[in-house]
């Protein structure tokens, strides 16, 4: 098979694999460490709670931490033939399903994987699962701006992306990067906008006050300069961290400071997608 044969077959199943998903939305940032994972993790739950048929593919290759976040690192993926075609079937969680490089690849040792090679794993994950009809499938990308992102941008439809940052000047200089990648000609997908994460320390006992112990306006300034809207400023707080370790993410809170602002972001979303 010649490789525009290849590229044919590969588009091919890519159509298939996503023709009963409605919107896709990645959410990327420009480094790592910035709460990306968990931002992915509590959006989708958040849709679910809206009633909204919701996957989460975990494609971030060198730094998987959903099955972290959901304590299921020690589940074993199950295989299921539809149709006469072999799945891979995703596990369920708080109403939606998740599927992760991460449930492959042994917790303590480093993926030395090539560019083409981590490429090839994120395709097979997300077109080898049976997602079945989605409303929405949000998928945790690598951070950064490498070549996995350029393929997952390239291959699949992305819908619209959300990239997160904190309010550092080192991880707002990295935004600019991913945001000039995204609208870059050759991509052009759609960004929905920006979500600043550890925005301000609002202490347990006293949860109406906001310390900015990182600074304070430089994700609303950078929006506006690079024209784009704020979605959320999402806080620290201990529960947000206790959560994190815990399993439990902080959207199932519907009551907590974080359980509205993902709530709040779930709705900008939608919004968007209408």
């Amino acid at each position: 098979m010649n490789i525009f044969a290849q590229k044919e077959e590969k588009a091919k199943k890519i159509n298939s694999a996503m023709s009963k998903i409605k919107h896709v939305i990645a959410v990327s940032s420009g480094k790592g460490g910035v709460g990306k994972s968990s931002v992915a993790v509590n959006l989708a739950i958040a849709l679910a709670q809206k009633g909204y048929k919701t996957g989460l593919a975990d494609a971030d290759v060198y730094g998987p931490s959903v099955p972290t976040l959901f304590n299921i690192e020690n589940e074993s993926v199950y295989g299921s033939e539809i149709d006469g075609i072999s799945y891979m079937m995703p596990f369920e969680r708080y109403g939606i399903k998740i599927m992760s490089i991460g449930f492959f690849v042994e917790k303590e040792k480093p993926l030395i994987w090539r560019g083409i090679m981590a490429s090839n794993t994120l395709n097979q994950l997300l077109v080898e699962t049976y997602w079945g009809e989605l409303d929405y499938l949000v998928i945790d990308t690598p951070p950064g701006t490498g070549d996995i992102l350029l393929s997952l941008a390239q291959d699949f439809p992305i819908a619209g992306v959300i990239i997160v940052c904190t309010p550092q000047q080192l991880a707002v200089a990295d935004v600019r990067r991913a945001v000039n990648m995204y609208r870059n000609e050759k991509l052009n997908v759609r960004i929905l906008g920006l979500v600043e994460n550890m925005a301000y320390f609002s202490p347990k006992d006293a949860p109406d006050r906001q310390y900015f112990i990182f600074g304070k306006d430089a994700a609303k300034e950078l929006a506006a300069e690079l024209s784009l809207d704020l979605l959320v400023q999402i806080p620290i707080t201990e529960d947000f961290s206790q959560a994190n370790d815990s399993g439990n993410p902080v959207a199932l809170d519907f009551a907590s400071v974080e359980g509205k602002v993902f709530a709040q972001l779930a709705n900008e979303v939608d919004k968007r997608m209408k």
